[in-house]
């Protein structure tokens, strides 16, 4: 595992890379996020509707095939909303 990989590790996305606490929080909600660029960190679903999870997010990454600017793609797993899978970039 590199670097980059090892610092994503455990963090929850959107945190700042020099936050002193990177990890969940107290009284909030996760899914984790499973495959892609993405993979392993934790996002943050705390107060999300249950058809904004069942919908899925397209979140910005540098780390996807699309480089600044792209998106990574992940959606509930069925069955297991605890688990998004990745689905693929998009420009």
């Amino acid at each position: 595992m590199d670097r980059d990989e090892e610092l994503l590790r455990g963090r929850v996305y959107g945190t700042d890379h020099e936050d002193p606490h990177p990890g969940p929080r107290p009284g909030h909600v996760y899914a984790e996020l499973v495959g892609g660029p993405l993979d392993g960190l934790l996002l943050d679903i705390t107060g999300w509707a249950r058809d904004e999870i069942d919908t899925g997010v397209a979140l910005p990454t540098e780390l996807g095939r699309y480089g600044a600017g792209g998106r990574a793609m992940y959606g509930p797993r069925p069955g297991d909303r605890s688990r998004f899978d990745w689905s693929g970039d998009s420009p």
